[in-house]
């Protein structure tokens, strides 16, 4: 029985750590720009081409 006290002490610590890092990621910005990564997809081509471009001029 003793083990289950031990379990669930890790598993909230565990869990405090998670959300701790989850503000500090919150705080940081990490989440404020959630369009452009979908279209970042679309245009990477054509950033690639162009300084392929560049670089053979």
């Amino acid at each position: 029985m003793s083990v289950i006290y031990i379990l669930i002490l890790v598993s909230l610590c565990v869990a405090i750590i998670f959300l701790a890092v989850f503000f500090l990621a919150v705080k940081k910005g990490q989440f404020e720009d959630d369009e452009t990564p979908a279209i970042r997809m679309l245009f990477n081509d054509h950033i690639n081409k162009n300084k392929e471009q560049e670089l053979k001029n």
